[in-house]
């Protein structure tokens, strides 16, 4: 660290000491509110989604190589085969803004394009079938099917978009990765891997599977028996790395799994505590900004509203399903449709702990376009949606 910046660091901390009023109800009840969200992110998520992804980007930096990855993801393939595999694909896994960062983080290292990679970024968390389905239940049908069919369509829109905007540079980075590539000797037959992977992501399914708002029904049921299901899986994985991998194999697996977390896990505490800071634990108003002062700015249908619902959601993090309660609170409070569909496009596939880790892997500039786009269509898709309802 450079002489200035540990310069600054020290007069930040100090100007915060010196001013931050800790006396106060709201300030210091923030300040513990930061340390019940990171309490209750670990306890529900770290063990069973993020740690699982961690490992599956660790294989896929492994054992995947790059030209099947630049094959399918990169800037040359077909287009309807990349985004529709990485649609489908985040479709299948339905996790949070989080827990879908590793699993990003590896097929873009691995040579992904940028379109695909992020098409499969937004994808991951937005189009969760339990939540559209539990949306449509709750809040009417008309939102249900705006969410599934906005999701869709913005995982590829704005993947297209990014792929546009930065063709050149992703063809000079794919260029360089097949310079640098050479063909591995593949040690195991391909069914073998697909069952090694299918273990692992089996795994991130079943362990991070939410109970669902019906006590019947299909969701319920697998619920009932998801560590059954999880236990079977990890037999299977643990199998699998006995038999058909190599220790220097299993060694470099768990190194760049390593590697994943050094980068992502910090990143993401820090962003959780800010965003616990600003806005507290969902459905707790317990964070500096008030979420009255929210629902009383998201009535109605105006640019402002949608635009405000979009900003609001894309900042603040939701573990999966937590979004549909905390919408439907807020449309109790005032908040109109558009806005109430706006913060359901942006608010799943964003949050500032997820922005903190997608700058660390693409850089600022992509960040910024990425996370502007997103808000972007999403105030336009909900202001439409006003209207038309």
């Amino acid at each position: 660290m450079k002489e200035w910046k540990k310069l600054l660091l020290i007069v930040s901390v100090f100007l915060a000491a010196f001013f931050i009023p800790f006396s106060d109800a709201r300030v210091s009840g923030a300040i513990m509110e930061a340390f019940y969200m990171l309490q209750e992110y670990a306890q529900q998520h770290v063990l069973f989604c993020l740690i699982p992804a961690l490992f599956i980007a660790g294989a896929i930096s492994n054992f995947i190589t790059q030209g099947s990855v630049i094959k399918y993801f990169g800037s040359e393939a077909k287009k309807w085969v990349s985004y529709a595999i990485a649609s489908i694909s985040g479709t299948i896994l339905a996790v949070c803004s989080c827990t879908v960062l590793p699993l990003f983080s590896g097929i873009y290292k691995r040579g992904a394009g940028i379109g695909p990679a992020i098409a499969f970024l937004y994808s991951g968390p937005a189009i969760n079938l339990l939540a559209i389905i539990l949306t449509a239940r709750i809040m009417g049908w008309e939102l249900g099917l705006a969410r599934a069919v906005g999701a869709v369509a913005f995982s590829i829109i704005i993947g297209l978009i990014m792929a546009l905007l930065y063709k050149k540079e992703d063809k000079e980075r794919e260029t360089q990765a097949m310079q640098l590539f050479e063909e591995a000797r593949e040690e195991r037959k391909p069914w073998q891997n697909v069952i090694y992977f299918a273990s692992l992501v089996f795994i991130l399914i079943f362990a991070a599977w939410s109970k669902p708002g019906n006590e019947t029904g299909f969701f319920m049921a697998v619920y009932n028996i998801k560590w059954y299901l999880t236990g079977f899986f990890l037999l299977v994985l643990a199998f699998t790395l006995i038999k058909w991998f190599k220790k220097d194999e299993r060694v470099s697996w768990v190194g760049s799994t390593w590697s994943f977390s050094k980068q992502i896990l910090p990143l993401l505490f820090a962003g959780v505590l800010i965003a616990g800071v600003l806005m507290g634990r969902p459905g707790t108003d317990s964070g500096l900004i008030p979420s009255d002062y929210v629902a009383a700015l998201v009535g109605g249908n105006s640019l402002l509203s949608n635009l405000i619902a979009s900003v609001v959601g894309a900042f603040m993090y939701f573990a999966t399903l937590t979004e549909v309660p905390i919408v439907q609170g807020l449309i109790g409070l005032g908040m109109g449709k558009g806005p109430a569909l706006a913060l359901l496009l942006a608010g799943p596939a964003l949050s500032l702990p997820n922005m903190l880790v997608i700058r660390s892997v693409i850089g600022t500039k992509k960040t910024l376009v990425y996370v502007s786009l997103v808000i972007g269509f999403a105030t336009l898709t909900g202001m439409l949606f006003g209207i038309m309802v």
